[in-house]
């Protein structure tokens, strides 16, 4: 890959969709849907307000500094018919907020609620956006501010439950791109991993993923699907969004070491299924040359689910796509997160009507 920076039909395109933006805000792009249009609710602050009004300035702490910290979990709707019925479902709900409050401590966000209270306001917005498939909580610094630390330090808490289909990505000004059933990884050579001693990897703040955009953009006009970051010592480590994990020639299942990652709840999620199906697991070191070499691959998240790896760097990766570890973790997984598993049912808050 030649190319530094984001490959030039990326700056058109992003360019382009910039100035018709600007030109017209309201307009969303050639679906002829605007922006700002959806009929949601999103909690701001302890009140539920139109999606229109969840607006921050643009000189704003967060915005000009990179410092809104958020998680994202999903929502799974069961039917009447299933035995018991269950209703709307938020998958390990306690393990977000314990990982977000985690966040806020690790970038010095003094945030008000507690656990408790973040939970309840979770669910009262899933009961508010009905077909919701997702949860996005944020905590920002809202206040428009000079100095690098605000002087206004009330944290703005937000949360938004929604369809990321139909209220954003049918919203854009441009196709997604489509899903792939495996994926095409590239493994980024330029730009390391997050590394402890600059910012956390385990803080989940939008300053920890401006370098992975750039280095993504990159790699897809390449014609890849996704890439996997290298840590200072040149292991690999993670995507932007994803955890990786392999399974050796032995049979062992291997991901990188937890202080070298996020913390990502889906990844403790295989983890343990992992331990349930009796598959040997350790965290380890893993190289590129280990990558290259494994029987199968896969990356993990609470968007991917299990997504299984078929080429790195042009180089397919096993006999077989997806291999049979990463199936059984995958349906397992899923029946898990439909609530079709009663060992794990306790990972699974119920959303009261």
């Amino acid at each position: 890959m030649a190319a530094t920076g984001w490959h030039v039909a990326e700056k058109v395109a992003f360019s382009d969709t910039f100035r018709r933006v600007a030109k017209n805000p309201t307009t969303s792009g050639s679906s002829g849907g605007t922006v700002g249009t959806s009929d949601r609710l999103i909690w701001l602050d302890g009140a539920l307000r139109p999606w229109s009004e969840a607006t921050v300035h643009v000189l704003s702490h967060s915005l000009q500094r990179g410092s809104l910290v958020f998680d994202y979990m999903s929502i799974h709707e069961t039917g009447p018919g299933d035995s018991p019925p269950r209703g709307v479902l938020i998958f390990r709900l306690r393990e977000h907020v314990d990982r977000f409050l985690h966040s806020c401590a690790l970038m010095g966000l003094p945030i008000e609620p507690d656990v408790e209270a973040l939970e309840g306001a979770i669910c009262e917005t899933v009961r508010a956006n009905p077909g919701a498939r997702a949860i996005k909580i944020s905590a920002f610094f809202a206040s428009v501010e000079i100095d690098v630390v605000p002087i206004d330090t009330h944290v703005t808490v937000a949360i938004a439950a929604y369809d990321p289909k139909t209220d954003i990505t049918d919203r854009l000004s441009r196709p997604s791109p489509p899903r792939p059933q495996f994926l095409k990884l590239w493994i980024e050579k330029e730009r390391a991993n997050r590394r402890e001693d600059i910012l956390s990897p385990q803080a989940k703040v939008s300053a920890n993923y401006a370098s992975p955009m750039t280095a993504k953009a990159r790699a897809r006009a390449e014609g890849y699907d996704e890439i996997i970051l290298v840590d200072e010592d040149g292991n690999l480590a993670e995507g932007p969004t994803t955890n990786l994990f392999i399974v050796d020639d032995k049979g062992e299942l291997l991901t990188p070491a937890s202080e070298k990652v996020l913390h990502g709840v889906t990844r403790s999620t295989i983890i343990e299924l992992a331990k349930a199906e009796g598959i040997p697991f350790r965290e380890a070191p893993i190289k590129a040359a280990d990558l290259l070499v494994a029987s199968e691959a896969f990356m993990t998240g609470t968007t991917a689910g299990v997504w299984s790896i078929e080429s790195v760097d042009g180089t397919e990766i096993g006999s077989v796509c997806p291999g049979p570890v990463s199936t059984q973790l995958r349906d397992r997984f899923l029946r898990v997160s439909q609530g079709e598993d009663p060992e794990f049912e306790h990972w699974l808050t119920r959303v009261e009507d």
